[in-house]
C-alpha cells in the first residue's frame, strides 16, 4: 500500500537516517548532531555522542536559595519598566524551550542577533479576563502540538519551538507579577558537524508540516511493523509471546545475541483488570553481559506514570512520544520506543510483585546497527527510592560515577518520571531540580519548581494531563477527593529529545523536596539517560590564580590584576542553613580581578576536538564579559586568533519584580545572595585547538557599562578568575567487552 509523504517523514526517514546517513556520519572523526528541527525529525538518533555541546537551563530562581515569590520574578537586570530579562546569552546557539506560568510577562521579547521580537499569548491584552483556549502569537511560528498554552497543560505555557542565534539572544519579560520560567538552550564548539548550519531565527520561520505530524504521533506505534516492507528493508525483526508470572518470580524475556542491534520498540498488554498490579511488576535489561542490569525500575514508573490506576478511564494515562500507557475495555497496552543499542547482547526480564498475573502478552522489535561503539550510549533507566528524605539535602536521582563500576560516563541525561507524594500531596511541587554535568560545581541547569519540571504550573490545577514531553498523568486533586489509595500516588514525567543534555565525564541529577528541602512525602523517581563507560570530555590542566607556583608553571601573565585576595562564599547548592542549621557551610578561596587583560598557557590533549574552558570566579561583579584569543604555543612570537565573547550576564545580585496586581507596575527591589562561587564555561573552537599539546590563551576584559536598572549607579566592573580549568573533547575509548 502506498505511504504518504508525511508517513515517511515521520517514520521511515528516521530510520533511514539512522542506518544510513548515520553510517557515513560514523565514517568521519565525530557523529553529525542533529540541531533544530531535526533534533524532532531525527529523533532515531536519541542514543548518538553529542560531543562538543553544552546544554543550560536557566530560570527565574531565588538566588538566595530559598523559594521566594515561588521562584518567579527574578531577572538579571531591567533596561526599561517593560524590559525586565532573566536570560541574556552570546555566542552561537539555539533556544530549544521555554517554559512560563500561564501568560504572566507577556508580552515577552525575544531579541534575537539585535533584532526585537514580541511574542503574545491570547491572554495578554486582557489578563484579568484570560481567553479559553489560548494560543501563542505569531500563530504561524508557535503552533501546537510543539506550543501548549495554559488552558491545556493546567498552569503553564510551554514552547518547545527551536529559536536559533548566530550571535547573541536576550529574553525579556514586559510585565512582571509571577514572571517565573525556565529556559533550555545548547551551544556548540565551532568545527563540530552539525545537521544544518545556524541561522537566525525570525517570526516567519514556521515549523515544518512533517516535524509537526511528527510530534503528533505521540501515543502511536512509531515504528514500522514487522509485517510491513519498511521493516523487510530495514531488517527490523519481531520476537513476541504470552506468559503467566508468579509472584516474586523472575522471567527471561528473551536474551538477543544479534547484536550489534537497536531495539526499537518494547510493547506489552495485560488485561485491564491486572493492570495496577503489572505496575509493580520490574522491567530490567542488561546490555553486553554487563555487571549491573542499565534499566531496574517499576512498570508503571518506566511508563512515566506512578500507577496505572486509571481514576476517569481515560484511554491514554500516558500519551507522550517515547512512552505511553493506552485502554481499552479490555486490555492495558504499554509502548516503549525509546532506541536501545547493544553491541553483543541484551538480556530483558520481568521481576513478579506481590500478585500472580497471567496474560501477559510481549513484543520487542530491533534491528542492526551499523556503527562503531564508541558513536552510542546504553539506553538507562536508574530508580531510587526516597522514603525519608534527608532534611535540607537535595534527592540524588542519579550520580553516574557510582553507576556500574564505572566513574567515567559520557552521554546524555533525557528526562525523569516520579513520585512525589503517595498522599495526594500538592505542597512538595515547589523543589527546584539542580543538575551538575562533568565536575561543574554550580548547576548548569537550575530550574523553578517541581510540575514546573513536569510541564505544569500551579500544581496543575490538582487536575491530570498527558503531553508529549510532560505530564501529571495520576493522582487526585486532594487526599479527600481521593478514591482510594491509588489515587493518592501524584506522579510527573518530563522527557527531553531535541533538548536533551549531554556530558562527557559525569553527571548528577539533583531534585529539592519542597521548596527548602523539608518535604517529608515518599519519593520514587526513574531518570533516564545514555551513556557508554568511557569519557568524552578530559582533563588536562587546572591553573589555581594566586599560587605562585601554578601561576609560574602556566606563565601566567596579568599587568592590571589585582593582588591575590580570599573570597569566603559558597556555590548555589539551595537553602544553607535550615532550622537553625548550616547545610552548606562557607568556604575560602583566592583569585584576582583584573580590568585588563590575562594570560597564560594550558595543555590540552593533541587527539582534541575542542576545548572547553572552565572558570571560577567572584560573582559579586556583574555582566563579566571577555574577548577570548588564542595563540599556538610553538611560535615563538605568538599569533592571536579570535576565538569568542566569553560572557557571563548577570551576579549574585539581581532585581526582583513581582507586583500582586497582574498590571502592576514594574519593582526595583535590590536583592543580593550570599552565593558568589560560580563555574562558568567558555567553548574554543576546534580549529584553534586540535592536533595542539598547548596553546596560549588571553582574555581581555571588554566592561558591559549597564546598571542593574535605569538610575542606579554603575557598579565595580571587573573580570573575576580563581581558577580555570581545560578539558579535551575527545571520541570515548570503548569497546564492549
Amino acid at each position: 500500500m502506498a505511504k504518504t509523504a508525511a508517513y515517511f517523514f515521520a517514520r521511515v526517514l528516521p530510520i533511514w537516517i539512522f542506518v544510513f546517513i548515520g553510517a557515513l556520519c560514523f565514517a568521519e572523526d565525530l557523529p553529525v548532531t542533529p540541531v533544530g528541527f531535526d533534533a524532532y525529525r531525527q529523533w532515531d538518533l536519541w542514543p548518538q555522542q553529542r560531543i562538543g555541546v553544552r546544554a543550560y537551563m536557566r530560570s527565574t530562581y531565588d538566588r538566595r536559595g530559598g523559594n521566594e515569590g515561588a521562584d518567579a520574578s527574578h531577572f538579571l537586570y531591567q533596561l526599561a519598566d517593560d524590559f525586565n530579562v532573566p536570560l541574556d546569552v552570546e555566542g552561537a546557539g539555539i533556544l530549544y524551550f521555554a517554559r512560563y506560568n500561564h501568560w504572566h510577562g507577556s508580552p515577552w521579547h525575544y531579541v534575537v542577533d539585535g533584532h526585537d521580537y514580541i511574542i503574545k499569548e491570547t491572554s495578554t491584552d486582557d489578563p484579568n479576563h484570560p481567553v479559553a483556549d489560548s494560543v501563542f502569537l505569531p500563530e504561524k511560528a508557535f503552533p501546537n502540538p510543539l506550543t501548549w498554552t495554559w488552558s491545556l497543560t493546567k498552569g503553564a505555557d510551554l514552547i518547545w519551538v527551536p529559536v536559533s542565534f548566530e550571535h547573541s539572544f536576550q529574553m525579556a519579560y514586559s510585565r512582571t507579577h509571577y514572571g517565573t520560567g525556565y529556559y533550555i538552550y545548547d551551544q556548540f564548539v565551532d568545527g563540530i558537524p552539525l545537521s544544518q548550519r545556524i541561522r537566525s531565527w525570525n517570526t516567519n520561520v514556521a515549523p515544518p508540516e512533517d516535524v509537526l505530524k511528527l510530534i503528533d504521533q505521540s501515543g502511536e506505534d512509531l515504528v514500522p511493523r514487522p509485517d510491513s516492507s519498511e521493516a523487510r528493508h530495514f531488517k527490523i525483526k519481531e520476537l513476541n509471546g504470552t506468559l503467566n508470572l508468579a509472584t516474586n518470580q523472575i522471567v527471561v524475556l528473551a536474551n538477543l545475541t544479534n547484536g550489534p542491534a537497536i531495539l526499537r520498540a518494547v510493547e506489552f498488554s495485560i488485561p485491564k483488570d491486572q493492570a495496577i498490579a503489572f505496575g509493580h511488576v520490574w522491567l530490567r535489561i542488561t546490555w553486553d553481559d554487563r555487571p549491573e542490569p542499565s534499566v531496574n525500575a517499576p512498570m508503571a514508573l518506566f511508563h512515566g506514570t506512578g500507577t496505572f490506576y486509571n481514576r476517569d478511564t481515560r484511554e491514554f494515562l500516558v500519551k507522550a512520544f517515547p512512552v505511553h500507557v493506552r485502554f481499552d475495555d479490555q486490555k492495558m497496552f504499554l509502548g516503549c520506543y525509546f532506541p536501545m543499542p547493544f553491541f553483543k547482547s541484551a538480556r530483558l526480564e520481568l521481576v513478579g510483585g506481590d500478585q500472580p498475573l497471567s496474560d501477559i502478552h510481549w513484543s520487542l522489535r530491533a534491528m542492526p546497527y551499523k556503527g562503531p561503539a564508541n558513536r552510542v550510549g546504553y539506553f538507562h533507566a536508574t530508580y531510587r527510592d526516597f522514603p525519608t528524605p534527608e532534611p535540607g539535602q537535595d534527592l540524588v536521582l542519579l550520580d553516574t560515577r557510582q553507576i556500574e563500576g564505572s566513574t567515567d560516563w559520557s552521554g546524555q541525561f533525557i528526562g525523569n518520571s516520579w513520585i512525589f507524594s503517595e498522599r495526594a500531596n500538592l505542597n512538595t511541587l515547589e523543589g527546584d531540580p539542580r543538575f551538575f554535568f562533568d565536575d561543574s560545581l554550580t548547576p548548569q541547569a537550575y530550574g523553578t519548581g517541581t510540575e514546573e519540571w513536569g510541564g505544569g504550573g500551579d500544581y496543575w490545577g490538582g487536575k491530570n494531563m498527558t503531553l508529549s514531553f510532560a505530564g501529571h498523568p495520576t493522582g487526585a486533586r486532594n487526599e479527600k477527593e481521593a478514591k482510594n489509595d491509588e489515587d493518592k500516588i501524584e506522579s510527573a514525567y518530563r522527557f527531553l529529545l531535541a533538548d536533551l543534555m549531554p556530558f562527557g565525564r559525569n553527571a548528577v541529577i539533583r531534585l529539592e523536596h519542597g521548596g527548602d528541602n523539608q518535604s517529608t512525602e515518599h519519593y520514587q523517581t526513574v531518570t533516564y539517560w545514555y551513556g557508554l563507560p568511557a569519557a568524552s570530555l578530559a582533563q588536562t590542566d587546572e591553573l589555581q590564580i594566586g599560587n605562585t607556583k601554578s601561576e609560574s608553571a602556566h606563565a601566567y601573565d596579568s599587568p592590571a590584576a589585582s593582588a591575590p585576595y580570599q573570597i569566603t562564599s559558597r556555590y548555589e547548592w539551595g537553602v544553607d542553613t535550615l532550622n537553625g542549621r548550616e547545610i552548606y557551610p562557607a568556604e575560602t578561596d583566592q583569585g584576582r580581578k583584573t580590568t585588563g587583560s590575562s594570560e597564560f598557557t594550558l595543555r590540552l590533549d593533541p587527539r582534541n576536538l575542542g576545548v572547553l574552558l572552565r572558570r571560577k570566579l567572584d560573582y559579586r561583579f556583574p555582566n563579566q564579559r571577555a574577548e577570548v584569543f588564542i595563540a599556538d604555543t610553538n611560535r615563538r612570537s605568538p599569533v592571536w586568533h579570535k576565538s569568542g565573547i566569553w560572557y557571563l550576564a548577570g551576579a549574585n545580585t539581581c532585581v526582583y519584580s513581582n507586583p500582586k496586581d497582574e498590571l502592576g507596575p514594574t519593582q526595583h527591589i535590590i536583592e543580593t545572595s550570599n552565593r558568589c562561587f560560580r563555574d562558568d564555561e567558555f567553548l574554543i573552537p576546534r580549529k584553534l585547538t586540535e592536533g595542539k599539546s598547548a596553546i596560549r590563551v588571553r582574555i581581555h576584559f571588554t566592561p558591559v557599562n549597564r546598571p542593574l536598572f535605569p538610575g542606579q549607579p554603575l557598579p565595580e566592573l571587573a573580570w573575576s578568575e580563581i581558577k580555570y580549568t581545560a578539558y579535551c573533547f575527545i571520541l570515548p575509548s570503548f569497546s564492549p567487552k
